[in-house]
């Protein structure tokens, strides 16, 4: 998939792309079903945001993560050599679930990388919209750099540790909603302010968010659940060998 020189200069300028178009419907349909059967099977509860890292046991998580078109753009934002750094679901389930949110935060900042930059794509597995709680960006806000973080006091929210940049910090009235389509992918960079709030609809928002780093990022401190990222390579060549050698669980696409 090739980005325009516009695209290219707006996630430069703004910090985030949306509505990108990269799976087919039908594609998308068969995600969504294997999703649903991973889930039957793993629980509600874990589903909502314990699916981490299962690129690695999971083909059609790693499928959805390499794609071809997904990586083609990832290079052309990131440069040519770009690692898997992780991928994570993020699933609110309706009515019974809204109180569950994302405060607003920068990934980056609990991720214990050097330099602290990553990029992240958002794949909507279902349609994501402001009634079921879709991200919110607050754009530019990626040039302001690293914002504090504290404990949110409000219950429900969905981040690891329950992090959130405090509310003087963030101009909520600049937020703008990342409405997708299943099968549309968004976006931003590793210090982008952004959120989402509670599903207040009869109907399931879940996406998968993957992550991807240059190969001259290491890692400097545990991230936030104490643990190493394990990168693979995906697009290019590592010349630096900040993170130990992981063959790719599944063939690559291309």
């Amino acid at each position: 998939m090739a980005l325009t020189k516009q695209e290219k200069a707006d996630y430069e300028a703004h910090g985030y792309l949306t509505g990108l178009e990269i799976f087919s419907e039908a594609e998308i349909c068969a995600y969504r079903e294997q999703f649903d059967e991973l889930a039957a099977r793993e629980g509600r509860e874990r589903s909502q945001i314990g699916l981490t890292a299962r690129h690695f046991d999971t083909r059609f998580i790693w499928e959805m993560s390499t794609d071809k078109r997904l990586l083609d753009a990832m290079q052309e934002l990131m440069g040519a050599n770009v690692q898997l750094l992780g991928t994570h679901f993020f699933c609110k389930y309706p009515v019974t679930d809204t109180d569950h949110f994302v405060a607003w935060h920068q990934d980056v900042t609990y991720w214990g990388l050097e330099p602290p930059k990553a990029d992240s794509a958002w794949i909507a597995v279902d349609d994501s919209n402001v009634e079921n709680g879709c991200m919110q960006v607050i754009p530019e806000s990626h040039k302001t750099g690293l914002a504090p973080h504290l404990t949110s006091a409000q219950p429900g929210n969905l981040l690891s540790i329950n992090q959130e940049i405090p509310e003087r910090h963030v101009d909520a009235t600049k937020a703008v909603n990342l409405c997708l389509k299943a099968g549309q992918v968004s976006i931003h960079t590793g210090t982008l302010y952004h959120a989402s709030r509670p599903n207040c609809s009869p109907h399931r928002r879940c996406g998968l968010a993957v992550r991807f780093i240059t190969t001259d990022t290491r890692q400097k401190e545990l991230n936030s659940t104490k643990e190493h990222w394990q990168p693979v390579l995906v697009r290019g060549v590592d010349l630096h060998g900040h993170f130990p050698k992981i063959e790719p669980p599944f063939p690559l696409e291309g």
